[in-house]
């Protein structure tokens, strides 16, 4: 690396703008009202802060296995912005490389912003009752997977030291907020709700065969 090279990429507006952008729609999808629904987002809020910090702000998980492997590193010049990709740097830090990684990884993450719209107008359009049909005949909590499938495709983008750890606490929050809701929903719709959620999995599609319009319109 030469003398004259930072070791940060310095595009902090690219870091506000991502996270109000991200937090703007996850937000909107999963608006927080009780306290436990405020720290999960809390907890989203502090992984896409780690997240954009390093991807346009200052790479620290690069400057750490720099200086571990020295030059062993599998590149010369870690601290350009392609290479700060790691997948791209394992997959040998080609163009098709990026380009593969990077498209994989926002299809991924778009995918789960469509799953999150569709889910959340489900519920708004419901009005109260319990929703079975379209996208929650597949999942239980189709908000949440589609959070899930958002920070996937972030891991895969852009995997850091700092959102590796803090994914699991992230998904451990919401997978108890949604044990805690469907709690909620046994209690509101009773035999229906049970009936339903023996049924349909929670976060991961089964695609086996059957009837997807036999509980008609609601909300879950």
């Amino acid at each position: 690396m030469s003398a004259d090279q930072s070791y940060a990429y310095g595009m902090w507006f690219l870091v506000i703008f991502n996270v109000v952008l991200f937090l703007g729609f996850v937000g909107s999808f999963l608006v927080p009202k009780k306290q436990r629904e405020w720290r999960s987002l809390g907890v989203f809020t502090a992984f896409i802060v780690a997240l954009f910090v390093e991807m346009y702000g200052f790479p620290l998980t690069i400057y750490a296995l720099t200086s571990l492997l020295g030059s062993y590193y599998p590149v010369a010049n870690p601290f350009t912005h392609k290479f700060g990709h790691l997948w791209v740097v394992l997959l040998g830090g080609s163009n098709f490389a990026w380009a593969a990684v990077m498209g994989l990884s926002t299809f991924i993450m778009y995918f789960g912003l469509a799953v999150m719209w569709r889910g959340w107008s489900m519920i708004h359009k419901a009005q109260g009752e319990l929703v079975t049909t379209g996208v929650y005949s597949y999942v239980r909590h189709p908000q949440y997977a589609g959070l899930f499938l958002i920070t996937v495709g972030m891991l895969i983008q852009w995997p850091t030291f700092a959102t590796i750890l803090m994914w699991p606490i992230l998904m451990a929050m919401y997978y108890r907020l949604a044990l805690r809701e469907e709690r909620e929903m046994v209690d509101q719709f009773g035999e229906q709700y049970l009936e339903y959620r023996s049924r349909v999995p929670a976060f991961i599609p089964s695609f086996r065969a059957h009837d997807r319009t036999a509980y008609g319109n609601g909300r879950a």
